[in-house]
């Protein structure tokens, strides 16, 4: 049985960048994945890669055994993609658009399933209403059921729950886990860490073009375990303090600070730092390394960690 993705040193160069560097790793059919990185890494270019939007300048990628170029038709009906952008036809209802979406895929009557889809994403009452007449996060549910409209078993959720609000986010996750459960395999990009911590069992970690981290999600915590510490102050802090800090800059907002420790000794030298400069403490929180951590830990790290 093939693997739901297998992307072997793909690589894709445009003038002056370099945006995909040899990337390799496979999906396995059946997995609930996750494509993280910042901004820049690389992962929309490996989506628009894998969708037929892009053409890669080296290396190969399948899905399901079929390869994206060589037996594209193939390749395309195996995969759904939730595009990060609101993409959309104004002329159109939400129904209108499905079943558009489902003749490119040579699918006729297949209003069972788009009734089914908007059942589970909550766009029953909007059917017959126009796009246009939508809110954003009305919209981004469509562009969730027309890539599930062809039942493609390889979903890719590029950013599904950017700028949305909490009903929608438990709405689509839950349909989505159902879909996992029935044996569609998922790849998510998300800057929601704590989304991609709950949902995925494996990662890959992209940083300018390259994997720099690829094994299971419990693994890289483990491999990472540590402490965070939080602190709302009053006053300066201490060098000695400050030199602990898991973001520069970003986590001292507002005199709040989050610190890295290695354990919990450490916590009352960073107690004891603070009140010899005098620093008032308003609130102290010791928590658990999670995935946040690890992802600025190897974003901050140039070494790769995992093949």
């Amino acid at each position: 049985m093939p693997p739901a993705l297998h992307i072997h040193q793909l690589s894709k160069a445009y003038k002056g960048l370099q945006a995909l560097d040899s990337v390799s790793f496979s999906v396995e059919q059946g997995e609930f994945f996750g494509l993280l990185g910042p901004n820049g890494a690389g992962k929309t270019t490996l989506i628009s890669i894998l969708a037929g939007l892009t053409r890669a300048t080296g290396g190969s990628a399948q899905i399901h055994g079929h390869d994206v170029v060589t037996d594209y038709q193939q390749a395309r009906r195996m995969l759904g993609v939730v595009p990060q952008e609101l993409v959309f036809d104004p002329f159109f209802t939400v129904r209108e658009t499905l079943r558009l979406q489902s003749g490119y895929y040579g699918l006729r009557k297949n209003d069972d399933w788009i009734d089914e889809i908007l059942a589970h994403l909550d766009l029953t009452q909007k059917a017959d209403s126009n796009m246009r007449a939508l809110s954003g996060g009305m919209k981004r549910r469509v562009l969730v059921a027309q890539a599930l409209v062809h039942k493609p078993p390889v979903i890719i959720l590029d950013e599904p729950t950017a700028g949305v609000d909490v009903e929608l986010r438990q709405t689509l996750w839950k349909f989505i886990a159902q879909l996992n459960q029935q044996g569609h395999t998922i790849v998510l990009t998300t800057h929601y860490l704590e989304e991609a911590e709950q949902l995925c069992t494996r990662l890959a970690m992209l940083k300018s073009g390259r994997v720099v981290a690829l094994e299971k999600t419990d693994d890289l915590l483990k491999r990472f375990a540590g402490l965070s510490l939080r602190l709302s102050y009053q006053g300066t802090l201490p060098a000695s303090v400050l030199e602990k800090q898991i973001e520069q800059a970003a986590t001292r907002i507002n005199n709040r600070i989050r610190l890295r420790m290695t354990s919990y000794n450490e916590l009352e030298s960073i107690l004891c730092a603070c009140r010899e400069a005098g620093v008032q403490l308003d609130d102290v929180q010791v928590e658990r390394a999670d995935l946040e951590d690890v992802f600025v830990q190897l974003m901050q790290n140039n070494s790769k960690v995992a093949a």
